[in-house]
């Protein structure tokens, strides 16, 4: 080893590990690096040695994470051992000596700079990615391959990752687009992890002592479980009888015993076993806080009286720039003595002042049970000594699946704490219809692998064609980590393609009939079939567009007809249903029945006609009965005035050529001499086969074909969508002004917000208003967020926002026409809150009104506010600009602003 780690290495008071030594030789040597190792292995010891070598050496150093959290503790960490004059902090908030020798940033901001150009990158010798495996989130894993992609061919990259299945496969990237760069693997956990099942209040280990057999314990006791599931099946008893009867012996201790452990058992049991503190993984944010609560009632206390004296400090620090209202309508006193018990929750949902309490308790060991969502897994350093998983299914926002090996890893790689626990423990809850076998499959198998997220966007396209020229942003785009890894999967559909020519062929054998060409007369066979159902498509199709293009225009007080389904008759709109996004329009209707209900497009199967109009109250609450028998009279007697004659939309026909050409067809297949076989339908199966196969390879082929150039075919497809629009000139060799516009603005709908600059559609709003318009391009709804209708909040923003969704049609037109999927829909539901938060309301009106959660609120209006800075960027000096700042002014403030104390 060189004298440069032999200095650095001096400086810790353990030995390092082989692999953590290796790592810093090649960086030592020049070389970049790849480190994947589990969680809390050490190897952010790699990046810490780039640190040292950077600061003796006289270069730059940039430490990248991938989250604002990750960014301040490894601040903190530098700052303690190189001094404040050292090391500098950019997470686009918080801006501190970022002229520095070394520089902590979340990996936006280097991205920003790298297409600024700016002079900060001058003196750049080492780029560390801490947490690199998060280049394959869905939102932001992109900018991760265009910092690798874009950075100085000098820079050596040190990239640390998690443990992937498929590291090889990635170094091997790396190596491509960065040049030297070696792969330093570990498998070794530096504390050994044991896998448990917890079954009533008893703890069992997984595997047998002898090796990796399931214990036949649990194999037991599931084989019982099920016989008497089999049993309650025969005497017809549903599932709460079931409980019912469960609940009772319990209570009896007699007949069957309750084998799943109730939370306050559970943790009660960990204690008793000196295996606090635990991580105890709900996949639920409701779940995690009504488990806080669950463990407050019961009466469980988990500290001692000095614990309790300095979670109260914690708690009280953190919160000390928060009034006494804010804080009751936080619930800070129910927060505040779950903690000082030592029990917490941890999700999105928690406003960052207690997240952040939680952290800093939980790390200090003084809270001994955090109930946490699946995102603590990817967050900050929070080892604990055991891991509680209590069921191994969660919602992924569309069903509810089995985790995956990959997933069950990185939540149990929180257990075990370096340098305090001799061991981790993970303890899987057991639940009904157990399976033993499936929890050893996710224990024993470590895949976690790497896919790539990346997909160029139109900022990134103006941004790339603004530094290198069209024509070089394109071979950078063939280099990124999604081509590279679409090339190696033509392989593997080459052989798809083999094989279904192989079996094809076999099924051709199969179809030979003695009259004539089957083959011949299975082709006019399927184009015929081809051909009706394009057609039958095309109508579907065409009523769809009419019926979605009409559902758009609808709005509050329309009376429309619905001719068919469960909701045939007369209706009025209640709210037009604009803000449900994916699956196009949901307008909540009032029938004549009085029922109140909410339609898709598959309940409205032809466009409706507007055959009068009344006026909804503005504050109509579907909720309130007065408020609906007001609403219902007005309705009844708007009926008898209006035209009722619903408005005949006839079914679309077969256009005169198409049908010319199957009845052309059907007579030349009654001609064709194998129609009249005995055997026809039986080489028609086997014809069928081998012609759905041949389909089958030639699908295959053409993705096999694509596959070669996705990525630069999506970039060119973004550039002429561009250039349309004036973004790029003619030829998109150059960037125009409205492209330097463009660039500055980083939201999904990027082109949407610049076209709504452009048009002047932000010019005349009030701050708070621009707010609420501005938030409909970011926000978007989770499941149950919103329990009453989205609605703009004032006349102004509403026709704002009538003229967003005009634009955003436009572009997506365009982008239809040029084979780019469209942007996804705005999303209303977040307007009414901001701008009442804008407009100086109280916090406590605010959630109230809302029926957001802290945290989510506190996250999304910090996410207005880094649109609104963009936006002031982007439309340089006038009125925009002035709007813009008087907004984030406004939002800036309360429970928002002690967020970005917190950060700093």
């Amino acid at each position: 080893m060189g004298p440069s780690f032999a200095a650095f290495a001096a400086g810790y008071d353990f030995a390092l590990d082989d692999y953590q030594v290796e790592a810093c030789a090649h960086i030592e040597a020049g070389s970049g690096v790849l480190v994947a190792a589990p969680t809390g292995a050490g190897k952010t010891v790699a990046g810490e040695f780039a640190v040292f070598l950077a600061l003796q050496r006289g270069r730059k150093c940039f430490y990248t994470t991938p989250i604002k959290a990750l960014s301040n503790q490894k601040y903190h960490d530098l700052v303690e051992r190189y001094g404040e004059a050292n090391v500098g902090l950019l997470t686009g908030d918080t801006s501190l000596n970022g002229e520095a020798p070394v520089v902590v940033m979340t990996t936006e901001v280097l991205r920003n700079m790298i297409y600024a150009r700016s002079r900060t990158l001058d003196g750049l010798g080492f780029v560390v990615m801490d947490e690199v495996h998060y280049l394959a989130d869905r939102f932001r894993g992109a900018v991760w391959e265009e910092v690798i992609i874009g950075l100085a061919e000098s820079v050596q990259l040190i990239a640390l990752s998690a443990t992937v299945s498929n590291a090889e496969e990635f170094g091997a990237w790396l190596a491509e687009v960065r040049g030297a760069v070696a792969i330093v693997l570990s498998e070794r956990r530096p504390v050994p992890l044991f896998q448990h099942v917890m079954v009533g209040r008893r703890i069992y280990d997984l595997f047998e002592d002898s090796g990796r057999e399931v214990n036949p314990e649990l194999t037991r006791l599931a084989k019982e479980e099920s016989k008497y599931v089999r049993d309650d099946s025969r005497r017809g008893r549903g599932r709460r009888q079931r409980d019912r009867i469960d609940a009772n012996q319990a209570k009896r201790g007699n007949d069957r015993p309750t084998l799943v452990p109730r939370r306050d058992g559970a943790i009660e049991k960990l204690a008793a076993e000196g295996l606090l503190p635990a991580i105890y993984f709900i996949f639920s944010r409701a779940g995690c806080d009504a488990a806080v609560g669950q463990l407050m009632n019961s009466g469980l206390r988990l500290t001692t009286p000095a614990e309790r004296d300095a979670l109260d400090d914690i708690a009280a620090r953190h919160v000390a720039s928060l009034s006494d209202d804010d804080l009751e309508a936080l619930g800070y006193r129910s927060f505040a003595e779950a903690l000082r018990r030592g029990v917490a929750a941890h999700h999105a949902g928690l406003l960052p002042a207690f997240k952040e309490a939680v952290e800093e308790a939980f790390v200090r060991g003084l809270v001994k049970v955090v109930f946490a969502t699946e995102t603590l897994a990817l967050g900050i350093n929070m080892p604990a000594r055991t891991v509680v998983l209590e069921k191994l299914v969660k919602f992924n926002g569309d069903a509810h699946v089995d985790i995956t090996p990959g997933e069950y890893t990185q939540l149990t790689g929180r257990a075990g704490r370096r340098g305090i626990d001799v061991e981790g423990h993970a303890v899987v809850l057991w639940q009904r219809n157990f399976d033993p076998r499936m929890v050893a499959g996710l224990a024993s198998r470590r895949t976690y692998p790497l896919r790539s997220s990346f997909s160029p966007t139109y900022n990134m396209a103006v941004n790339l064609v603004g530094s290198v020229g069209r024509e070089r942003a394109r071979t950078l785009l063939e280099q990124s980590f999604a081509q590279f890894q679409s090339d190696a999967s033509v392989v593997g559909l080459a052989r798809a393609v083999a094989r279904n020519t192989e079996r094809a062929a076999e099924s051709w054998a199969k179809a030979v009939c003695d009259r004539g060409d089957f083959a011949e007369y299975a082709e006019l066979r399927a184009e015929i079939g081809r051909l009706e159902a394009a057609s039958a498509r095309a109508r579907k199709d065409d009523r769809r567009a009419e019926t979605l293009s009409a559902l758009l225009e609808l709005r509050p007080g329309d009376i429309i007809n619905v001719p068919s389904g469960r909701y045939a008759g007369w209706v009025l709109v209640v709210d037009p249903g604009l803000g449900n996004t994916r699956e196009g329009p949901k307008p909540l209707v009032m029938t004549t029945e009085r029922q109140l209900k909410k339609l898709t497009i598959t309940d409205i199967p032809a466009p409706p006609v507007v055959a009068g109009r009344l006026r909804v109250p503005k504050h109509f609450d579907p909720r309130q009965a007065a408020d609906r028998r007001n609403l219902f009279a007005a309705f009844s007697s708007k009926l008898r005035e209006v035209d009722l004659t619903p408005t005949a939309s006839g079914r679309g026909e077969v256009d005169a050529d198409t049908a010319a050409r199957i009845a052309d067809l059907r007579h030349e297949l009654k001609s064709h001499p194998c129609h009249g076989c005995p055997d026809r339908e039986e080489h028609a199966r086997w014809a069928e086969q081998a012609l759905r196969l041949e389909r089958d390879s030639a699908t295959l082929r053409a993705a096999s074909e694509k596959r070669t150039n996705t990525i630069a075919t999506r970039f060119d497809r973004i550039c002429t969508v561009l250039e349309a629009l004036g973004y790029l000139e003619e030829g998109g060799r150059a960037v125009t002004p409205a492209g330097r516009l463009l660039a500055r603005i980083y939201c999904e709908l990027d082109l949407v917000a610049a076209e709504c600059i452009r048009a002047g559609l932000f010019d005349e709003l009030t701050a708070p208003e621009l707010a609420a318009v501005a938030s409909t391009l970011i926000y978007e709804s989770r499941g149950g967020d919103q329990r009453r209708p989205a609605r703009m909040p004032n006349r102004s923003t509403e026709i704002a926002q009538s003229a967003l969704r005009t634009v955003w049609r436009e572009v997506g037109l365009l982008e239809r026409d040029h084979k780019l999927d469209k942007g996804r829909d705005p999303d209303i539901g977040f307007a009414e809150a901001v701008f009442a938060w804008a407009s100086g309301e109280p916090l406590a009106d605010v959630l109230y009104s809302s029926d957001l959660t802290a945290g989510d609120f506190v996250r999304w209006t910090r996410q207005v506010i880094d649109l609104a800075g963009q936006l002031a960027d982007a439309a340089g000096p006038g009125p925009l600009r002035e709007t813009s700042r008087e907004a984030i002014v406004r939002m800036r403030r309360g429970v928002v602003a002690a967020a970005y104390d917190e950060d700093d």
